[in-house]
């Protein structure tokens, strides 16, 4: 095979994020060949296109890193407990180099087509680069494109939602692809489109620089503190000898963290015990307050209510003008139904001078203009004057990169229309009529909602198995039943209709309101939790596959 041309392969796996290096060096372990396909011109996924200023983790850093080598674990030192986008690029490039994963990652490398050849019993990938397209062939496909890859754009006048292109006069970026050149906010007016997840990372770096802060907000979302912290000289070898601990513990949690749900229901404790518990969550570093909190918040309308009266009142507590502070507390979903974002004195931005909230229920965006945003209010237009505006609209999610792609499986089948009705797997790792395709975080497994590198490590393993029995067995392919997918797919469902997420609008059911054609919810999230999914996978493992057929 060539270093930069076609070829043919056992292996091909889209993405060189976390989980296709992670796939990339377990295929070497089974002796395949394999070449991983990146869109990007670097490793690190959403750590190579997420750059944007305060973009960083809610996941425990030292949970995140892989933990299937003792050396890497031994070898690198994280500097903070929750850390910054350049310094995970650089552990996902100090793993690259430590495992020579480089050799057989192909940037800049577009994936656009992927057939299965019913005769030849093999996947053809076409795949766009700077030079021209190129064609790839294996028996094995692997996506490895991330549940939150896919950046999306508002449908507003004056801005192409399908390209990103608008009319505004000055630079624009989105989040999700921003620039490798540093983006100078000083002096600037700058205007921020979304208050999501990284919205509000983003929103509060941007106050500290710029000389004016527009946040264009649509609806406010429930955030909470993530008291991040340096990790310091005398730490760092205590957490080193507490990995075994550590990763045990996300073993056993409902999503991968250190942080699991407490036995005790919000509704069975008193008044005061409640408080104490809410309160130290909220004081304490990380994801506690959401996947930490009393087991009935998630799933019981009436202990949410009360959470959420408790984060606002925390959001009042903290910003100065009691209007504006109503207008940061959401009134159209409880606390934790939709992800929570983690800040660090995001609504602290809002008691600066220089920060400004547009309400956009109020006064809706009715244009991109050369000069800025234009708004509508009772008393007219007013033209947002900027010299930078920022897109923080989020992402198509968990389905959107698999929808970027042509993916036809047996007999012709188009994967769009397989899933036109929603997705349909069978443990959220393969689809019935598409032979020898896996997916590692895509809708219906563990890792969409999940402490990723936790849940993925585990989704590696399981492909990895699958494979290894298909060779084993000596047989071209292997995929589920529809039997099999059915019953996994009415258990997702099931699963979910116990969450009061699957209740509210968010790209945890599917919804953005930036698609017209993603205005219905659909089950994208495995809600049975990790522990649950990997006893799934295990159990089928151990029963001789009965979900899938090996021809």
């Amino acid at each position: 095979m060539s270093d930069t041309g076609d070829g043919q392969f056992d292996a091909i796996v889209i993405g060189a994020g976390v989980s296709g290096l992670c796939q990339l060096h377990a295929l070497r372990g089974l002796g395949l060949r394999a070449v991983v396909l990146e869109a990007g011109g670097g490793l690190g996924g959403t750590w190579y296109w997420n750059r944007y200023p305060g973009c960083r983790f809610d996941s425990e850093s030292y949970t995140y890193a892989f933990s299937f080598d003792d050396g890497l674990l031994a070898d690198w030192d994280w500097s903070e407990h929750f850390s910054a986008q350049p310094e995970t690029l650089a552990y996902l490039e100090f793993v690259a180099d430590r495992l020579d994963l480089r050799r057989d990652l192909r940037f800049d490398h577009r994936v656009r087509t992927a057939a299965f050849d019913d005769a030849g019993g093999h996947w053809t990938v076409t795949a766009d680069r700077p030079d021209g397209p190129a064609t790839f062939e294996a028996r094995y496909l692997i996506t490895a494109v991330g549940a939150l890859s896919t950046p999306t754009f508002p449908v507003i006048e004056g801005l192409d939602p399908t390209t990103g292109d608008d009319v505004f006069d000055g630079p624009s970026h989105h989040t999700g692809l921003w620039p490798h050149e540093p983006v100078d906010l000083a002096g600037k007016r700058v205007g921020v489109i979304g208050t999501g997840a990284s919205g509000v990372q983003v929103i509060q770096e941007i106050a500290k620089a710029a000389d004016h802060l527009t946040v264009f907000q649509r609806r406010p979302n429930w955030c909470a503190p993530l008291h991040n912290t340096a990790i310091t000289d005398d730490e760092q070898p205590a957490l080193k000898a507490r990995y075994g601990e550590l990763y045990q513990r996300c073993a056993e949690t409902f999503g991968g963290f250190v942080h699991d749900a407490d036995r005790r229901k919000a509704l069975e404790v008193s008044e005061e015990e409640r408080l104490e518990n809410w309160e130290r969550l909220y004081a304490e570093p990380g994801f506690g307050i959401w996947m930490g909190n009393f087991r009935d918040v998630l799933v019981n309308a009436e202990a949410n209510r009360l959470m959420s009266e408790f984060a606002a009142q925390k959001i009042r507590d903290r910003v100065d003008d009691p209007d504006l502070a109503e207008r940061l507390i959401p009134t159209d979903h409880g606390f934790g139904t939709r992800r929570v974002p983690m800040e660090t004195n995001y609504y602290e931005v809002y008691n600066q001078p220089n920060v400004r909230l547009v309400d956009l229920r109020d006064t809706p965006i009715s244009a991109i203009v050369p000069q800025g945003v234009s708004t509508l209010s009772p008393d007219g237009v007013e033209i947002h004057e900027l010299d930078l505006l920022v897109y923080a609209t989020g992402f198509d999610a968990v389905t959107g990169a698999f929808d970027r792609i042509e993916f036809t499986g047996a007999g012709g089948q188009r994967l769009r229309d397989r899933w036109s009705d929603g997705p349909l797997t069978h443990l959220g790792t393969q689809i019935p009529g598409f032979p020898n395709l896996f997916m590692l975080v895509g809708p219906h497994n563990a890792a969409t909602f999940c402490n990723m590198p936790r849940c993925i490590e585990q989704n590696v393993d399981f492909v990895s198995t699958l494979i290894t029995e298909n060779e084993r067995r000596e047989t071209a392919t292997v995929a589920p039943t529809e039997h099999a997918a059915a019953e996994w797919t009415e258990h997702v469902g099931q699963m979910a209709d116990r969450m009061l997420f699957s209740k509210i609008d968010s790209w945890f059911t599917g919804v953005n309101k930036n698609q017209p054609e993603h205005l219905q919810r659909r089950v994208l999230l495995y809600a049975g939790g990790a522990p649950r999914h990997r006893d799934a996978c295990d159990a089928e493992t151990a029963d001789g596959f009965p979900g899938f057929e090996f021809r």
